[in-house]
């Protein structure tokens, strides 16, 4: 089993990050992630982005 940090889009939804990563913003500020799997805002319309907070179900995201 390999420990190297996976990526995975769900179906409709956000981008599904496991594994130990740094996330940081554009300019190269660190995001705080607090545990190992975490979700990433998808559709742009989330509070708390770069975070999914579910919104892409209201909105009726679609992902190609």
């Amino acid at each position: 089993m390999s420990d190297r940090p996976t990526i995975s889009p769900y179906p409709d939804g956000p981008l599904i990050v496991r594994g130990d990563v740094e996330l940081v913003t554009a300019d190269g500020t660190p995001i705080a992630a607090r545990r190992r799997t975490v979700a990433l805002c998808r559709c742009g319309m989330s509070t708390i982005k770069p975070f999914c907070d579910g919104t892409h179900k209201v909105t009726g995201f679609k992902a190609e």
